[in-house]
């Protein structure tokens, strides 16, 4: 076995003293908590994973044939066919099919792990390949002084295409379940989504028995129909209807019967007879809500959106989009066949709907054959009001474990603060404003500035935004267009009522902070409902469902400075508008609770002049990748030094 000297880094060598003063020169901070790093290149990838090939060019002249072709070929999609028919009137039209149009993050659909541990410093390097602007945001990351790296139109402008921009953050205080993707342009629905887990430090245990291993599944609601496509129907002023289906990482669904079509890939899950896994599933779709089960299989929740749960075991579970969960699932069947893993569409008609499933395999290594017969159905009931906020309701705060830190997570006593402010968010149906179909909060569809905030602030740009937002609706007012926002207070404690008067579920998620979920229920949210509230053990979390026709309450305490996005998860919803941002400042502020603007902030809207051109070449990326790995194995040899 080899031996590795470090004699040459001793602290009292020449060598390491001129290796030292190379990485203060540098701008190196020695700070305790290590770093990791990533580079994600989004790119457009060909793929069909509902087995069904798209259409575009649906009405185009011959004459035209080559430019549409050159049109296709821009975006790399795989031609299928093209063909030819006649209009009404007689003139000869075509149309081309292709595989769907995925957006890859470094060739993979869904995106790599980002995995890290609380405190960790994290750098991912963003590879715009598309053919529009993009943003990532890092759902349930609480980027703690730093809404800069964000990643939302009203933090960042956006990275144009075949630029690159770095994010620089610090999972400070945190672990769990998370997930990044695209915030811009509907591209969410065309994938660029991946997982995100943190995990506890070696001096924090888990509050359950180590796994055996672990499990990421990422679930969704998908159309055959790319990003673009959805947002022409949403700007045409229709809804979008009811997806194709549903995706299990990246795939279509088990051949179950026969409405599936042959030769679809779908996934499966090798597991080990008698063995523990910890399984994470995200909902990253567009705007379904599913059903997640195990065919034979006991689902312990322990943990969700980065905080532990009370351990509860359900035969299935609702996950609502946007919304992260972690169970424990133990192999403890005879594997007399696979079983199903089955993500179906709920709160919508399930007759109707049937299409809207997906289906993977779990696998034991000693299974005697496939899996066959009528897929499980869920047992949880939420045909009737009373009953369908059981499950939800049943989630509560693991109060004597510890999450990122060695107190327990019961320690912060919230029931006992008095509220500074209660703002009630009411959701209605998609409505017209100005000739476009938009959805709105209080009324107010959400126009982003087109400077972000924090830089407005800085630079003194005038009228970029207004801090009007109602902190309740009015029904007087009609609805209207506007860049109004709340005008929080630094370390107050407020109370956020949502309250869905639309007629679909929604789940609601706030960037920067996680809430205590107090209380849900049907009808409209009034003083005495507080009466109710659970002021003991109420989850905390960052994104929640709240059902048609009814509200849910959460506490906010306001101590990270910066500005916030408060936004409906669902996809058609938060592009017609339905979302709004928190400002909150620190008016004696000495650069201890907001981190000053990156070094490569990207400018725009008012300050584009400000911004310089970048230049790129295989050279420089070569450059740039030996640097990285160069100074990866510094920082690496540096903490092998000072650790002895």
């Amino acid at each position: 076995m080899a031996t590795v000297s470090l004699h040459f880094f001793s602290p009292s060598s020449p060598a390491f003293a001129s290796l030292l003063c190379f990485l203060l020169l540098s701008g190196v901070s020695f700070a305790a908590d290590p770093f990791v790093s990533y580079d994600f290149k989004l790119s457009y990838i060909t793929a069909s994973p509902l087995g069904v090939p798209q259409q575009v060019c649906l009405s185009f002249p011959r004459k035209s044939r080559v430019r549409c072709l050159n049109n296709v070929l821009a975006v790399n999609r795989e031609i299928l066919g093209v063909f030819w028919g006649l209009a009404s009137d007689g003139v000869p039209v075509g149309y081309i099919k292709f595989a769907t149009l995925v957006i890859a993050v470094n060739g993979q659909f869904p995106g790599p792990l980002l995995n890290a541990t609380t405190n960790y410093n994290v750098v991912v390097r963003v590879f715009n390949n598309l053919d529009e602007s993009l943003l990532l945001t890092w759902s349930g990351i609480q980027m703690r002084r730093n809404s800069w790296q964000d990643g939302v139109l009203g933090t960042n402008c956006p990275i144009p295409p075949r630029w690159n921009f770095t994010y620089q953050f610090q999972v400070k205080d945190q672990i769990g379940s998370f997930f990044y993707s695209p915030s811009l342009n509907f591209q969410r629905a065309s994938g660029g989504f991946g997982p995100i887990v943190v995990n506890n430090r070696n001096i924090i245990p888990i509050p359950f028995p180590q796994p055996d291993g672990e499990i990421i599944f990422m679930i969704g609601d998908w159309y055959t129909q790319d990003h673009k496509a959805l947002r022409k129907i949403l700007d045409s002023g229709k809804e979008l209807g009811m997806p194709d289906g549903v995706l299990i990482n990246g795939k279509g669904p088990y051949k179950y019967n026969s409405s599936v079509p042959d030769g679809i890939e779908y996934l499966t899950a090798h597991v080990e007879p008698g063995k523990t896994y910890r399984i994470r599933v995200h909902n990253v779709g567009i705007s379904t809500s599913l059903n997640f089960r195990i065919q034979n299989h006991n689902l312990l929740l322990v943990e969700t959106d980065g905080h532990y749960t009370s351990q509860t075991n359900f035969t299935d579970f609702d996950i609502h989009v946007g919304q992260s969960y972690s169970f424990l699932v133990t192999m403890d069947q005879n594997a007399t066949s696979d079983y199903y893993i089955v993500a179906s569409a709920r709160f919508v008609n399930e007759t109707v709907w049937q299409r809207v499933t997906g289906v993977g395999i779990l696998h034991y290594s000693n299974s005697n054959g496939p899996a066959s017969g009528p897929l499980p159905v869920p047992k949880t009931d939420v045909s009737a009001p009373w009953s369908a906020m059981t499950q939800p309701r049943a989630i509560r705060q693991n109060t004597s474990a510890s999450g990122a830190r060695p107190n327990p997570q019961g320690s912060f006593h919230y029931g006992q603060i008095n509220i500074t402010n209660t703002y009630i968010l009411r959701s209605l149906p998609p409505t017209m404003i100005n000739g476009s179909l938009r959805a709105t909060l209080n009324g107010i569809s959400f126009v982003h500035p087109i400077t972000p905030v924090r830089l407005a602030d800085r630079y003194k740009v005038k009228g970029a935004y207004k801090l009007d937002f109602p902190d309740r609706p009015f029904d007087s007012r009609p609805p209207r267009l506007d860049i109004s926002m709340i005008n929080a207070t630094y370390k107050g404690f407020i109370q956020v009522v949502f309250q869905n008067n639309d007629t679909k579920m929604q789940s609601f998620h706030v960037d920067g902070y996680t809430f205590f979920v107090v209380g849900m229920d049907f009808g409209v949210w009034s003083e005495d409902k507080k009466g109710s509230y659970n002021n003991y053990d109420a989850i905390s979390r960052s994104t929640i469902e709240v059902y048609p026709g009814g509200w849910t309450a959460g506490l906010i305490s306001l101590d990270n400075v910066g500005v916030w996005n408060i936004r409906v998860e669902n996809l058609d919803r938060w592009y017609l508008g339905e979302e709004t941002y928190m400002r909150i400042i620190n008016p004696e502020e000495n650069g201890q609770t907001e981190m000053d603007p990156p070094g490569n902030v990207l400018y725009c809207g008012a300050l584009r002049n400000m911004q310089k051109d970048q230049h790129h070449s295989a050279a420089t990326s070569t450059l740039n990748g030996h640097l990285k790995l160069m100074f990866s194995m510094l920082l690496a040899l540096l903490a092998v030094v000072f650790t002895f």
